[in-house]
């Protein structure tokens, strides 16, 4: 069975073109690292680009980090053949393998039916590596509910593909992540005659949807790109959004990302000794024969175990990697 503890704080996108970027990424500090085949590979170099994917997951320590390969999509010509000839040749290195635009649960399907026969081929332990997808269409949103419960031995973790997303829909924007001015309210005036905007956030609905079906299955719900990669405050404004949302990551497309996402969606200090205490005041509680009790002067009950128990969880999961 795939590992659906590991922690996916930061996952870093490395072009397959780029060995040199390959070739440092396992010391980069990420939780997981993807080797890209798809979108950041022009088509021309598909071919070489999984060749140097090979080479790099055969010839590289990867034991600091969980690795992925995102594969072209299935209604390309070249997905099949990303399957096969890099999990073929480097699947006891692999993890999981990243679906991009998943619309359906017969895309789960199709790529999990490959990893099922090249293990049986291979005599490998069947179902270690799993399968990670990004929601990134109309059609994959459309269907999430359906897509998360495709594939249970297999799939591990969702992630929002806003940049295709928003092409997808249509929506009026060129930024990949971040806010949108346009996307924003006007106040009535008050009584100096001013009136106030309101920014909100554009991704607002496709993220907690995705989130919610991910949760329903025992998934990973992980936010995709913010394409500013100079912008820190940008970036981690988007990352705190996502975490408050319920996602426990976000990808790196640049080196600096990784810092910013770990460290947005690693626990603070202050958040893991309030949950332990809350643990202890309920834990007394209980021996007291009382189903909520007060802690700093604010009513903890059972939901307040569970937010608690979640969070001491997480903070374990990163600790053990």
């Amino acid at each position: 069975m795939t590992d659906k503890t590991r922690p996916h704080r930061s996952e870093l996108a490395v072009p397959g073109t780029n060995v040199r970027a390959m070739e440092k990424a396992p010391a980069l500090g990420a939780d997981l690292v993807f080797l890209d085949i798809e979108d950041a590979v022009a088509p021309d170099d598909k071919e070489q680009a999984r060749a140097n994917i090979i080479q790099a997951l055969l010839g590289q320590d990867w034991s600091r980090t969980a690795v992925s390969v995102r594969v072209n999509g299935l209604d390309t010509h070249w997905c099949y053949r990303d399957v096969v000839d890099v999990v073929e040749a480097a699947g006891q290195v692999l993890d999981t393998v990243l679906v991009p635009k998943v619309g359906s649960p017969s895309d789960v399907e199709f790529v999990g039916t490959l990893l099922d026969q090249i293990e049986q081929r291979n005599g490998w332990e069947a179902g270690r590596i799993g399968i990670h997808i990004l929601i990134e269409t109309a059609k994959g949103m459309a269907n999430v509910e359906a897509i998360s419960r495709a594939r249970p031995d297999r799939l591990e973790a969702m992630v929002f593909g806003v940049a295709d997303y928003a092409a997808s829909v249509q929506a009026r924007t060129t930024n990949i992540g971040g806010a949108n001015p346009e996307y924003s309210v006007l106040t009535d005036a008050n009584a100096s005659g001013t009136r106030e905007i309101h920014w909100g956030d554009q991704w607002h609905f496709g993220i907690s949807r995705m989130v919610a079906a991910c949760r329903a299955e025992g998934l990973r719900p992980i936010d995709g790109p913010f394409g500013d990669f100079n912008d820190a405050d940008g970036y981690r404004s988007a990352a705190r959004r996502a975490a408050a949302l319920g996602c426990e990551g976000k990808w790196a497309i640049h080196p600096s990302q990784v810092e910013l996402a770990n460290e947005v969606f690693t626990p603070s200090d202050a958040e893991v000794e309030r949950a332990r205490r809350i643990l202890e005041a309920m834990e007394q509680g209980a021996k007291e024969g009382k189903g909520a009790v007060s802690l700093d002067g604010r009513l903890i009950d059972a939901a307040s175990i569970r937010m608690a128990q979640n969070l001491i969880t997480k903070i374990e999961q990163i600790a053990a990697r």
